[in-house]
């Protein structure tokens, strides 16, 4: 029975890599592979080791898996309605309309540097649909515009990697006690400015970003920048990025679960925007344009069930039971992966940049999911830091290694092939000088 959860967690996770090819949402194999995972452990009464690495029941596990679940997935619904309610009340065009530049280097600097910024206050996700919207509007040629995206996606990604609600898999370590804010971002702040730098450097030398951006004769540059802005887009974007940035100061001060503290942050920020008056025409018609329940409408359910589908899915693997290997007792089977793994590869970090190159291929969500199952280490160990670096900073090697580049790629049309050969090899060369970082840190200061 254990072979036949092994093989359909296989084949759900086959057709969640290849969804583009199956023309299949990718929630759909995720929520079935996550079922039937638990119904194959339950049919085939299959021990589980609980939260204490002992053996329990089916139950309990599996209800206290669900409850560790719930707590990223409200967060995530938290964090996804104040960004659309900053974006409902145009709140970002106060920072996208102060770009004045039409020089391509300049410009280059300054999308980065926003969007590894913006991911670390918003995440990698929201920060890169916020770009790909600016530079729409600054750079119209197409062929032009697909290198400030691809290299945003760059530095959106590492900007998310050293902030606990900057990218889904850091989320998780937080979440899981596994990284506190602090120790998140001293650890990871240098690497991953590192990680977007070094190809920043090498790109500003290029010559596709050399001169001034082209503009058509008969486009007027003041129009195709200005964004019209709402009565209530300053207030909106203030409330709501002080509502984001306040969740791991709530977290620190109360100790807290961090979704209570979204809970809050949202209830503070929907309140606002029932109050605020977004036009001078504002009335009771208009109003259901700019509500939170329109907000909640614009989120992406389907990823939500998708995180959902896939964490049920590790949780079986991290729970079910096999014999360890020196036969003396019952480990989970993530567990018992992670130790073969090291008796191969004595050496961790080349384990675990390993598992960056590899969230470039499949999801990262997962891969961080197995690694929490596989590893008992304490709070803020050097592996968990460098885990959520390489997962979060990893994915850049392609288009589809994540969040932020299947955004950009499905709303821009970026090529897979493109990206291989034009961005795969900047982001390579940041991975690995911010991987020699994170390792030169904690040889000196660990």
């Amino acid at each position: 029975m254990i072979t036949a959860l092994i093989l359909v967690f296989i084949l759900g996770y086959l057709a969640i890599v290849f969804e583009h090819p199956l023309k299949l949402d990718k929630t759909v194999p995720a929520l079935i592979m996550g079922a039937v995972c638990w119904a194959i452990i339950a049919l085939g009464h299959l021990d589980v080791v609980g939260f204490d690495h002992q053996l329990g029941s089916q139950k309990d596990v599996l209800l206290h898996h669900i409850g560790k679940v719930a707590e990223i997935l409200l967060f995530l619904i938290g964090a996804m309605t104040i960004v659309e309610l900053i974006d409902l009340h145009k709140g970002f065009s106060v920072i996208t309309n102060k770009i004045k530049t039409t020089n391509k280097t300049k410009l280059l600097w300054l999308v980065c540097v926003l969007a590894f910024f913006l991911s670390a206050t918003l995440d990698n996700l929201a920060s890169t649909i916020v770009l790909v919207s600016l530079l729409r509007k600054l750079i119209p040629d197409k062929t032009e515009r697909l290198w400030f995206v691809s290299m945003g996606v760059i530095a959106a990604n590492a900007g998310g990697a050293w902030s606990p609600i900057g990218d889904v898999t850091t989320t998780m370590l937080w979440i899981g006690e596994k990284v506190s804010t602090i120790g998140l971002i001293t650890r990871l702040v240098l690497p991953s400015i590192v990680c977007i730098l070094v190809p920043l450097f090498i790109a500003s030398n290029l010559k596709i970003f050399k001169g001034n951006v082209t503009i058509p004769a008969n486009l007027n540059i003041d129009a195709r920048q200005k964004e019209q802005k709402l009565l209530s887009s300053n207030i909106m974007l203030f409330v709501g990025l002080a509502g984001l940035i306040f969740v791991p100061i709530f977290k620190t001060a109360t100790h807290l679960p961090p979704y209570m503290g979204m809970m809050l942050s949202l209830g503070i920020v929907w309140l606002v925007s029932e109050f605020v008056h977004p036009e001078e025409e504002f009335n009771e018609e208009t109003k259901h344009l700019y509500s939170a329940h329109h907000a909640l409408s614009r989120i992406e359910m389907s990823s939500i069930l998708f995180f959902l589908g896939i964490l049920v899915a590790v949780a079986a693997l991290e729970s079910v039971a096999v014999m360890a290997h020196d036969g003396s007792h019952k480990i989970g089977l993530l567990m018992s992966l992670a130790e073969a793994m090291q008796n191969a590869i004595p050496n961790q970090n080349v384990v675990i940049i390993i598992l960056g190159f590899l969230s470039a291929i499949i999801d990262n969500v997962p891969l961080v999911a197995a690694s929490m199952g596989m590893y008992t280490f304490p709070m803020d160990d050097f592996l968990w830091h460098f885990i959520a670096y390489s997962a979060g900073t990893g994915g850049s090697m392609l288009i589809i290694g994540s969040a932020a580049g299947v955004a950009a790629m499905g709303m821009e049309k970026i090529d897979f092939i493109w990206y291989l050969k034009k961005i795969s090899w900047l982001a390579l060369v940041g991975f690995l000088a911010g991987a020699v970082v994170c390792i030169a840190m904690e040889n000196m200061f660990g």
